[in-house]
């Protein structure tokens, strides 16, 4: 099967997908970092969607759609950013590609295009950690937890409210090494290894029911 995984700069996905026999892509702006370049095409997703894919799992920029950046959408929606993240995300919806996954994290495309197929979290998958994770799918079957594990560390704090908050261990982390922004969001946005595998062994087997971006 040809798979374009788009918007993957870490190729989690293509690499499991490759060790399955597929012959698996991964695209984005970005150098890759899976340390496959042969697997990677650098460049826009959108100028690949006619080159004969069977399958493409999308991961299209959540920073301007994410509900945990809900504090930042008014200025976002004042100068645009939000409305070209919602355009190229449902590029990824109207591809001329017959299976179709778009991943996102909570957030308004499930208002402004629709609820979607599914909510996973990586702890379902054999990672301790907690990811609410959207699926919209065509054409694919619903994920199935592989191993459901406990949900992992939090972090819990006092802001200067005196208001108690907590966050996934991992994303704290990831919060707290980044030195740029651009590298939070690399790090905010990475695919758990145990959803990676589920999608490539689930994804590519045969169809137990047809859903429709």
């Amino acid at each position: 099967m040809r798979v374009l995984v788009a918007c993957e700069e870490s190729q989690a996905v293509t690499i499991e997908l490759r060790k399955l026999g597929h012959e698996a892509f991964s695209c984005d702006l970005l150098p890759c970092s899976g340390g496959r370049p042969e697997w990677h095409i650098q460049g826009s997703a959108l100028e690949q969607f006619d080159k004969g894919w069977d399958m493409m799992i999308a991961f299209p920029p959540c920073t301007d759609l994410a509900l945990s950046g809900s504090m930042h959408f008014a200025k976002k929606q004042a100068d645009g950013r939000q409305q070209s993240s919602i355009e190229f995300f449902m590029k990824f919806v109207t591809a001329p590609i017959e299976r179709i996954c778009i991943e996102n994290p909570l957030g308004i495309m499930s208002s402004i295009y629709r609820k979607p197929d599914q909510v996973i979290q990586p702890y379902w998958f054999g990672d301790k950690a907690q990811k609410s994770t959207c699926l919209w799918l065509k054409n694919l079957n619903l994920l199935e937890p592989t191993n459901i594990v406990d949900k992992g560390e939090f972090f819990e704090w006092v802001d200067k409210k005196g208001k108690k908050k907590k966050q996934p261990l991992w994303y704290y982390e990831a919060l707290k090494t980044a030195k740029t922004n651009e590298e939070r969001s690399t790090l905010r946005s990475k695919t758990f290894t145990g959803i990676a595998q589920a999608m490539a062994n689930q994804f590519t087997k045969p169809l137990k029911q047809l859903k429709l971006l």
